[in-house]
């Protein structure tokens, strides 16, 4: 029962490192992307507002793109259970790309307020030393090198055929 339990720990940690691997890669990819936004000039004055709501009403604004994008996500539940799978398929992941851009962009602007409740502060800092843990784990993982040597190997692949067809093609 002990290789059952280990079993299970080990699928755990490696769907919620999946998981965290690709919030980790949208959240920096999709913040960038909600930063350029954020310098168009009437986004620009939203966000400086944005900056300065104090810790709780910081609180409600970072939790409103969830709240407003969870009857949305239930509409496409409701599409797939209705035969529409591609279609809900499609909202889902397009409203959790919306959803992680807004979240890692409004997160940006109200950490500083945010880390000023205790409670959040903590529970932040935890929520932190449990990623990194999960992450260094599948990290250190014999498959996660298998998968860095082969992307490695496709790029020097492209690398090699980008530079054969720069040679001859010119």
């Amino acid at each position: 029962m002990a290789w059952l339990k280990r079993l299970l720990i080990w699928l755990a940690t490696w769907l919620v490192g999946l998981v965290l691997l690709f919030e980790e890669w949208g959240w920096e990819h999709l913040a960038a992307a909600m930063a350029w936004l954020g310098r168009w000039p009437g986004l620009r004055h939203l966000e400086a507002l944005i900056r300065r709501l104090p810790p709780y009403a910081a609180l409600a604004m970072f939790a409103a793109p969830v709240l407003a994008l969870l009857p949305v996500k239930l509409l496409a539940l409701y599409w797939i259970s209705q035969g529409h799978a591609a279609l809900g398929v499609l909202v889902i992941v397009s409203a959790k790309l919306l959803g992680t851009a807004v979240l890692a962009r409004l997160f940006g602007l109200t950490q500083p307020a945010l880390m000023r409740l205790a409670w959040f502060a903590r529970l932040f800092r935890r929520w932190m030393t449990f990623k990194t843990r999960v992450l260094a784990d599948v990290r250190a993982s014999r498959a996660w090198r298998s998968w860095l040597r082969a992307r490695q190997q496709v790029r020097r692949a492209i690398d090699r055929a980008a530079a054969w067809v720069r040679r001859h093609w010119r």
